[in-house]
């Protein structure tokens, strides 16, 4: 009953834009599920569903893939620190929101890109030293798609 639930449940979140619990719960209740709101949240937890923004400002469930390797909770933590960056020969700079750059260089260093050799993080500036300009040119890329991909 659980497997079928949880498809169910991501069913719904792609097919319409869920904000509360409250309303998962109802919405799966009209598909013939009774749930109480502790088993929606569990499930919530199970799935590892997030909430994202929608262009109107109000959140909604969201399931979050892996992506490069790189946890759905890392790609949302580099997305919610990112400001900009910029190269310096083989050095990338990735400006953050103030007092982020330390768990946005733990979300750099978990992609493992072997062109990587190590990140340095103070409260809102990563230095990250790349083996060639080349590689760094294609590690900003990398970047660029994870920050922008709902853009």
């Amino acid at each position: 009953m659980k497997t079928k639930r949880h498809s169910k449940i991501v069913e719904l979140i792609n097919s319409y834009d869920i904000e509360t619990q409250e309303e998962l719960a109802q919405r799966l209740e009209e598909d013939g599920f009774a749930v109480t709101q502790a088993t929606v949240s569990r499930d919530i937890r199970d799935l590892k569903l997030s909430k994202v923004v929608m262009a109107n400002g109000k959140q909604k469930y969201s399931l979050m893939p892996k992506q490069d390797g790189i946890s759905e909770k890392y790609v949302r933590i580099l997305g919610e620190a990112f400001v900009s960056m910029d190269m310096a020969q083989n050095i990338l700079v990735v400006k953050t929101v103030s007092g982020m750059a330390m768990a946005a260089a733990a979300a750099l260093d978990s992609m493992q890109m072997s062109e990587i050799v190590g990140c340095i993080a103070g409260d809102d500036t990563i230095m990250a030293a790349i083996r060639s300009v080349e590689d760094t040119v294609a590690v900003m890329e990398r970047i660029r798609k994870l920050v922008y991909k709902n853009e």
